[in-house]
């Protein structure tokens, strides 16, 4: 063009163009010729066959995996290196003829055909013992003789490394020669034999132990793998060459259940790299932190086939979130239990004349276990971790160890703190034994400190006990269903009383619950006193309709209708902001409500809208779904001396605990209080005596050498005596 003054403009243009990603040399590529295996003909038979694979997440097998199933072409099989499996396919100089060898058998069967129909020096190494390394460059030196008579010699190339490890299942076993079916007791007569041992006839018998129904390989027997795992980046890669191999040769799936794992990132989203300085070294992690935080921190914080921005604070939490206050459960059984010298050698107590607070706990610990072993069973080890953290931390140790302390440190050594004491042992026990798949040692560690006074189990370690199966009479859904109602209200009230400033030990008159229907009124009536106690409040009400006297306001959840409504959710939005108190008290009554919508409805559930009280005079007012408490917060000054006395309580306990006192010391205590203070202290002297384990409380006008305290902006001098 230039030549015939044809070219407009003449210039370098610049591009992308490959590099390796270790060098940073380019990279040039070029045509070669290759074998390849037809896989497009078998195209349709694995995408059928790839349905019914379990994936985790089922996304990937349908979408990433799925997709390439659909699009894949031909595999090419060989590659032009010098290391790895050579291609086993001799051909004549012109190309007319071939063989693929099968097997070693055959490879020696043909080398000495080829010795004696060619003669001379040919393959003169093998014709004694055979070929002994199928490697390069000894297999070059191998050649083979075609029908006609001609010299074949062995296509230069080597195998895909990832034929090899498609090929994983069933390449230490040998393939049937002739399509047979081969049993495992039959694949492991042919390594021992390949290996060249022997073994007796009378454990040969035992071979059968190896379940062969299971484990046949053949068109129609073999079933696959129950579970593997690995990178998601492996759907291209093993995933894809373990299922092509086994439907291509047997017609069957390589595996039942896949786990396609995230990626470990730093804790700001990027991929660690050693050049940007974001590795986070897994043993000194390790070292630090255990390797049982370490594990529960990547099994909890998201699903295996999530990416997971790995934290180290968030190992620190796990620390003391979750085993700290495992641990710190177990510490107070044990620091009661020593002192009642309780090793579970009473006679056992049966869950149904165990207090009603003994017998939700062993409910929830059956549901959780029920719940957890689904979802091991599901390959969800993130859903069964947060279940056994969300049972430790909100419902053993926060809720009945709490509501039930008084039952080990106090009264006499009876059926009731018996009871306490079997109920905590055997939700630490079944805890230990659920965790241990994910926390081994800790598990472990746990385990043997309980056992070992009790001697409940003659195995010597929590891995050598079966996994606890849930226990369905023990079940009791309404129990548990008012039990967390329970803890819901209890959690709206201290709320509300953090939102005024109002400290949980100044007990308050009333609180205000609408109901909705008589069960809901029954349930709240038998957890009654609970919420009492719980909140220290002296009075529970309960309110059949609340129309005129607690104000609610409604508004979509946009976070779980976004997806649901798309562009309805404005005309949704609109319909609820014309809601009125009746239509809102319907809403919570049934639970759902139908917005008309052209002729049709949209359905909306409860937990799809946010709904708000608003505070009235004197009380303040919270919702969580169907449930709203109304709180009376006005002090009355006979509320205030209660509220000093439980105050003061509260401090000698910490001066007990400071001066190193033990728990079952008992004291005398001198108290120099003024104006309402001294009354409240009289008033309440037989309570607060119970409270602190002392003997004698007396008041006084002043104290030499004493402890001065404050409560309730009240300044006190004490003087605290153990007894003698």
């Amino acid at each position: 063009m230039k030549k015939e003054a044809r070219a407009f403009k003449v210039e370098k243009y610049e591009h992308s163009y490959p590099h390796c990603w270790r060098t940073d040399k380019p990279v040039v590529y070029y045509p070669l010729d290759a074998w390849f295996i037809k896989t497009t003909a078998l195209r349709d038979r694995m995408v059928e066959l790839n349905k019914t694979i379990n994936w985790k997440p089922a996304s990937t097998g349908t979408g990433r995996f799925g997709n390439w199933l659909e699009n894949m072409v031909d595999w090419n099989l060989s590659r032009s290196r010098f290391w790895g499996t050579p291609l086993p396919i001799w051909r004549t100089d012109d190309g007319s003829e071939e063989i693929c060898i099968g097997s070693i058998k055959e490879l020696n069967k043909e080398i000495k055909k080829a010795g004696e129909v060619l003669g001379g020096n040919v393959n003169t190494h093998y014709l004694h013992d055979g070929i002994l390394d199928l490697h390069k460059p000894y297999v070059d030196d191998v050649v083979l003789v075609s029908d006609k008579g001609q010299p074949m010699y062995r296509e230069p190339d080597l195998i895909d490394v990832w034929f090899d490890s498609g090929a994983m299942p069933y390449a230490q076993w040998g393939l049937p020669a002739s399509g047979g079916e081969v049993t495992s007791k039959q694949m492991l007569e042919n390594v021992i034999r390949k290996e060249g041992k022997t073994i007796p006839a009378d454990q040969l018998k035992n071979l059968s132990d190896f379940n062969a129904t299971d484990s046949f390989i053949s068109g129609q027997a073999w079933g696959g793998a129950s579970f593997i795992a690995e990178g998601v980046d492996q759907t291209r890669g093993w995933f894809y060459t373990l299922h092509a191999l086994a439907v291509m040769l047997f017609d069957s799936v390589a595996y039942k259940t896949v786990v396609s794992n995230g990626l470990v990132l730093d804790k700001n989203g990027n991929k660690m790299s050693k050049r940007l300085g974001n590795v986070v070294d897994p043993f000194s992690t390790i070292e630090k932190f255990g390797a049982d935080a370490t594990r529960w921190y990547l099994i909890t914080n998201a699903s295996p086939w999530d990416n997971l921005k790995f934290d180290l604070d968030g190992i620190r939490e796990v620390q003391r979130k979750f085993f700290g206050t495992l641990y710190n459960t177990y510490q107070f059984f044990a620091l009661y239990a020593n002192v009642d010298n309780f090793t579970f050698k009473e006679q056992y107590i049966g869950v149904a004349q165990r207090p009603e607070i003994d017998r939700w706990i062993l409910s929830a610990l059956q549901t959780v276990i029920k719940k957890v072993t689904a979802a091991f069973d599901d390959y969800e080890p993130t859903q069964a971790g947060r279940l056994i953290e969300d049972f430790v931390d909100e419902q053993l140790s926060n809720w009945y160890v709490r509501l039930c302390r008084r039952r080990f440190w106090k009264g006499e050594y009876e059926q009731d703190k018996i009871a306490a004491y079997q109920t905590l042992y055997e939700c630490l026990e079944t805890i230990v034994c659920l965790m241990a798949p994910v926390s081994p040692f800790f598990s472990d560690e746990l385990f043997l400190n309980l056992n070992t006074v009790t001697s409940r189990h003659k195995q010597n370690s929590v891995h050598h006990i079966n996994f606890p199966v849930a226990d369905e009479s023990l079940i009791d859904e309404l129990l548990e269903e008012r039990m967390l109602t329970a803890q819901d209200a209890s959690s709206l009230l201290l709320s509300l009383r953090k939102k005024v400033n109002i400290k949980v030990r100044q007990p308050l008159q009333k609180v205000l619950i609408p109901v909705f229907n008589p069960l809901m009124q029954q349930q709240l009536q038998k957890v009654e006193d609970l919420i009492k106690n719980e909140v220290n409040i002296k009075e529970v009400a309960y309110l059949a309709d609340t129309e005129g006297f607690i104000q609610k306001k409604i508004r979509p959840n946009y976070q779980a209708l976004g997806k649901k409504l798309g562009q309805k959710m404005k005309m949704v939005t609109e319909a609820l902001s014309t809601f009125g108190q009746r239509e809102i008290a319907v809403f919570e009554k049934e639970g759902r409500f139908a917005i008309p919508d052209n002729g049709e409805f949209i359905e909306l559930l409860l937990s799809e809208v946010e709904i708000t009280s608003e505070d009235i005079p004197g009380w303040s007012v919270a919702s969580k779904g169907a449930l709203t408490v109304a709180l009376d917060v006005n002090i009355t000054p006979e509320l205030l001396q209660e509220g000093h006395a439980r105050e003061f309580v509260n401090r000698i306990q910490k001066i007990r605990k400071d001066s190193g006192l033990e728990v079952t010391d008992r004291i005398d205590i001198l108290v120099a209080a003024e104006n309402g203070i001294k009354e409240s202290l009289a008033k309440y002297n037989s309570y607060i005596c119970a409270e602190i384990l002392a003997d004698k409380l007396e008041l006084t006008t002043a104290i030499d050498g004493g402890q001065e305290i404050e409560v309730n902006d009240n300044k006190l001098t004490v003087s605290v005596l153990k007894k003698r």
